[in-house]
């Protein structure tokens, strides 16, 4: 039952981060978008959370993606009169993403998901070689 349990909190892992990279690349497909009106905000980047939950029929603590907290950095300003977004003073506003953090974000999302993938194929082998064993 221990060796399922491992595959089941890795799953839960792999779900949590596969949801990390689906924010993560929102952020950064928004990194340059503007607002549908002058004067508006646009896009607000996104910071993705976890929590735990308990699988009560197999008595394990699982991850799970949890709320997306807005992330209440300043928008960019740049400087651009002529664009149809702009505010009274010729401002724009920017999404506050950062393609340099988010990517790195992305980069720790990957590790993390690649991680859950290698306890699941230990798992894997250590099944096969009790199941090898135990025909011996």
């Amino acid at each position: 039952m221990d060796f399922l349990k491992s595959i089941a909190i890795a799953a839960s892992g792999l779900r949590a981060q596969a949801g990390r990279m689906r924010v993560i690349s929102e952020n950064i497909a928004n990194a340059d978008s503007t607002a549908q009106q002058a004067g508006s905000d646009p896009f607000r980047r996104r910071i993705p959370t976890f929590r735990t939950e308990v699988d009560r029929a197999l008595d394990a603590r699982m991850v799970a993606l949890g709320k997306l907290r807005p992330d209440p950095s300043e928008f960019r300003l740049k400087h651009e009169p002529g664009h149809p977004s702009a505010d009274a003073n010729g401002n724009v506003k920017y999404p506050n993403v950062n393609p340099v953090v988010d990517m790195t974000d992305m980069r720790e999302a990957q590790r993390s998901y690649e991680a859950n993938i290698n306890v699941i194929g230990a798992t894997r082998r250590m099944i096969q070689r009790t199941i090898d064993l135990l025909r011996a």
